[in-house]
């Protein structure tokens, strides 16, 4: 591994964090490739939950296609700078990771298999990678938006623990926790894979399954 990747793999100490900017990077309002409503919108009656899991490109694709799925946007969260540029999160100086804004109906479907999804279209093992692609920005994470989101996140991770473990992967490294600030991406990564459908952004899944129980 070279010097320039050893760093890209290390989380950025604070102080060291590139300053940002008070501007975001995505004007307003920005209409949605597929539901055709602004990115920035959470429809009435959806919950919000961020998912992490590499490559954004791709994993929106995966969450605008599932069923109960309300609206996506892509941008990043969990680090540092102030509503950063791609070029910022690719220096591995912002500590974001690129992370998927999903709005849901919660009569229409549920966390748990959104966490379904996320958990079995990726290798939530790698730590700071995703494949070929390794830095902090390609880190796996969900950021929940209330109390009741964060105990079936805990308890879905668990379950998928087991079987990870029973596959002969080692321990989960996904972040979850309550949302941090998150920053809207540039607009030419909003749905990228709907502009670019000959765009190319691999999901790593690994065949590990589970069908999560949450308990209330």
């Amino acid at each position: 591994m070279s010097i320039f990747t050893k760093q890209k793999v290390i989380m950025v100490e604070p102080e060291r964090a590139l300053p940002g900017r008070e501007t975001p990077v995505l004007p307003e309002p920005v209409f949605h490739e597929i539901f055709g409503i602004p990115v920035q919108t959470v429809p009435t009656g959806s919950e919000v939950v961020y998912l992490a899991l590499g490559c954004f490109w791709g994993a929106e694709k995966l969450y605008w296609q599932a069923p109960g799925v309300t609206n996506t946007a892509v941008g990043y969260a969990g680090g540092f700078t102030a509503n950063p540029t791609y070029e910022e999160v690719c220096s591995a100086r912002t500590g974001h990771t690129e992370i998927v804004k999903v709005s849901f109906d919660p009569v229409k479907t549920s966390l748990a298999r959104l966490l379904k999804i996320f958990f079995e279209n990726h290798d939530p093992t790698q730590g700071m990678r995703q494949g070929n692609d390794v830095g902090t920005q390609y880190r796996s994470a969900i950021y929940t938006t209330s109390p009741e989101q964060l105990a079936v996140a805990k308890q879905v991770l668990g379950q998928f623990q087991t079987e990870f473990q029973r596959s002969g992967f080692g321990r989960i490294t996904t972040e979850v926790k309550p949302l941090p600030t998150f920053y809207y991406a540039e607009e030419y990564h909003q749905q990228y894979l709907a502009k670019n459908p000959f765009g190319y952004c691999p999901v790593h899944a690994t065949g590990v399954t589970c069908n999560p129980q949450v308990t209330a």
